[in-house]
């Protein structure tokens, strides 16, 4: 998962949990909690994500978790986040708090399932805004979402925040797909 952000901006640590592949059951698990209204599957797999990270070699603790924010008329839709239901899990092991507050998606994006990597950049350059910034000065911050793909997500949001005076991010999504 590294790899495919190598270059695009500036990481601690780029770490996905599982491997998802259409037809397996990582993604019966991802449509449990994105679309059937399971978040506990995004917390109890966070959980499990948390112990992974702590046995890993080089595993370093950040100061605070930061989930991938939905825009309100998704989050008003699904129910909750589900980026911000694997952060209550890896919070609850990890020991971190959770910011909602800094990290603020102001675009309602169209789906970027069926989009080419440019046209996913495209899609959300423009689609976060950071508030409280003076918060995260020299923070180093755990940036999570549920699948990175491309990587347009993550890279949009580190491109807002990396703009905070000495912010390092780490990046850990529940599953990396190709």
């Amino acid at each position: 998962m590294a790899r495919q952000l190598w270059g695009r901006f500036n990481f601690e640590q780029a770490i996905a949990f599982v491997y998802f592949q259409k037809g397996n059951r990582v993604q019966n698990l991802m449509h449990q909690l994105k679309y059937n209204k399971k978040p506990e599957v995004g917390i109890r797999i966070g959980e499990l994500y948390a112990w992974q990270l702590i046995r890993s070699e080089g595993w370093v603790n950040p100061d605070l978790i930061i989930p991938i924010p939905l825009h309100p008329v998704r989050l008003k839709k699904r129910g909750y986040n589900q980026s911000e239901e694997i952060s209550k899990g890896l919070a609850s092991v990890l020991k971190l708090p959770v910011s909602t507050q800094h990290l603020i998606r102001t675009e309602n994006t169209e789906s970027q399932t069926k989009k080419s990597r440019f046209a996913r950049y495209e899609n959300l350059k423009d689609a976060f805004i950071i508030k409280n910034a003076t918060e995260l000065i020299q923070k180093h911050i755990i940036l999570v979402d549920d699948v990175m793909t491309t990587g347009a997500t993550v890279e949009a949001c580190s491109n807002e925040l990396l703009k905070i005076e000495g912010l390092k991010i780490s990046i850990c999504t529940l599953a990396y797909a190709e």
